[in-house]
């Protein structure tokens, strides 16, 4: 495939004689980045450097500022620059027929997931008057209204001018394809009336296998899709008919190409050195999700507690919190059982969140973490796969931890009816556990026997990443200049 990408880029830029001007430039890649999750795939993997070596790269990010050093855009062969201002939609029209839109295809499609989120969160947070969208939503579902009403809600937000500054940028730069890797959040879809108003073509990437089914929707019609899996593939299309008539490549999951990279791994000792941890007993890692979503930090206090007073035998505990909700809030908690207990602390504490962002050291530690534990535990998140990609012992809570259990219905549905978790929950690759008494014999069974279930967490990794191998930035690469060859070619 390799050879494939590069004969056809050869293709384009070297027989001059039946090519126009615009075919003969140097290629120019323009990136955006507004997620720690993307900085580090654009920073650590083979992604850059492939675009690099065949055109010009830009990246705009929102972490330019206080993190992207000179250095490190000389490494990449990169210019780095800051995010443009961004505005926001207004409430009304904008964001209100955004909503009447999400609950349309909600309603036409009833995904799961989705309405998992709506019946458990949406419907309880929601105004009133959003909610009041509902029985119109309904209708237009029962008339199967739901595309003509996105392309009407497509054209009038793309008329709304929310970024000046990236009009100009834009004009000015004149990429050949801007690659999007935050299509469900704020400020990237921002770009896209810009890249559309000058011909300009947007790759949207889809940075995480739960994306397609539960985020809220991506209103914009993007020039083609990149995904982790031929299962996101076909999620796309399923829900995004217009994605049908597009490319879509699946390239793998590029964040994980660190884990397979030597220069990020150290020795038990090193790390444990690092962490405040005994090399000699086993670690146990407690990684918390988003506390945005569910409260299960009082799951973390449990096991502290019983960590701590030795009733899971000479073991230690690592609590690992959410690298883009970490605030350092726990501290106070965690401390009290120090030194069988410790909590990993990052830097990213207090910063807004999109302007978060992970360094050499913190990949170290994120990917050390995962490499040394002797079982992880956790919530229904892409931990997970973190710790099955080492081989690593999982055990996921099938239960809520809080106090009176007020989403106890919630989390068994994230993991028995959620469409991109269930598969995972139910793979035996993981060991499901219903309570506190559950979940202390499953760790101490793992940690008798950490083969159990090695089989399926093998199957896990492959279900969710696509391709198990290091080359998913470089495989990202090839498919951005394929692209690229493509409209070249057509025009």
């Amino acid at each position: 495939m390799i050879d494939r990408f590069e004969n056809n880029f050869r293709r384009v830029s070297v027989s001059a004689e039946h090519l126009t001007d615009a075919q003969m430039r140097t290629p120019k890649f323009l990136l955006l980045s507004t997620s720690l999750l993307v900085d580090r795939v654009f920073r650590y993997t083979q992604l850059i450097p492939k675009l690099a070596s065949n055109g010009d790269v830009t990246v705009w990010t929102t972490s330019s500022a206080d993190h992207v050093a000179e250095s490190d855009s000389q490494d990449l062969q990169v210019a780095v620059e800051p995010f443009p201002k961004v505005n926001a939609f207004r409430e009304f029209p904008h964001n209100y027929l955004r909503r009447l839109n999400e609950y349309v295809w909600d309603f036409r499609f009833r995904p799961p997931s989705r309405m998992s989120m709506m019946k458990h969160r949406r419907d309880k947070q929601a105004e009133y008057y959003v909610r009041a969208l509902k029985p119109f939503a309904r209708i237009l579902a029962s008339l199967r209204r739901e595309e003509w009403l996105e392309k009407k809600l497509e054209r009038l937000l793309l008329s709304y001018e929310r970024s000046v500054e990236a009009d100009r940028r834009i004009s000015e730069s004149r990429p050949d394809v801007i690659v999007s890797t935050g299509p469900f959040q704020f400020e990237q879809p921002a770009i896209l009336n810009n890249a559309r108003k000058y011909g300009i073509p947007v790759l949207a990437y889809v940075p995480s296998w739960d994306n397609i089914s539960t985020k809220n929707r991506m209103v914009f019609d993007y020039d083609g899709y990149l995904v982790w899996n031929e299962r996101s593939r076909s999620e796309l299309q399923a829900f995004y008919p217009a994605t049908r008539n597009r490319p879509v490549y699946v390239i793998g999951a590029p964040q994980f190409d660190v884990f397979y990279q030597d220069r990020f791994h150290r020795s038990r000792e090193a790390f444990c050195r690092e962490q405040e941890l005994d090399p000699a007993r086993p670690i146990i890692v407690y990684a918390l999700g988003s506390p945005n979503f569910l409260n299960e930090k009082h799951g973390a206090f449990h096991l502290a507690q019983r960590v701590f007073a030795g009733h899971l035998g000479d073991v230690q505990m690592l609590v690992r919190p959410h690298p883009i909700h970490d605030n350092a809030e726990l501290a106070e908690e965690f401390d009290k059982y120090a030194p069988r207990v410790r909590l990993q602390k990052t830097k990213n504490a207090g910063k807004e969140l999109n302007k978060r962002t992970q360094d050499v050291r913190d990949v170290i530690e994120w990917v050390n973490t995962f490499k040394h534990a002797d079982v992880v535990v956790n919530m229904s998140s892409t931990v997970t796969i973190d710790a099955a990609r080492f081989d690593r012992p999982v055990v996921n809570l099938d239960f809520d931890p809080q106090p009176g259990q007020p989403d106890q219905e919630l989390i068994k549905e994230v993991n028995h009816l959620w469409s991109h978790f269930k598969p995972i929950a139910e793979s035996g690759g993981v060991w499901l556990v219903n309570d506190f008494s559950e979940l202390e014999k499953a760790v101490t069974a793992y940690l008798k026997d950490p083969t159990l279930h090695r089989a399926e967490r093998k199957w896990m990794v492959e279900h969710v990443c696509g391709f198990t191998d290091a080359n998913c930035g470089e495989r990202m690469a090839e498919a951005i200049i394929d692209f690229v060859v493509s409209v070249r070619e057509k025009n």
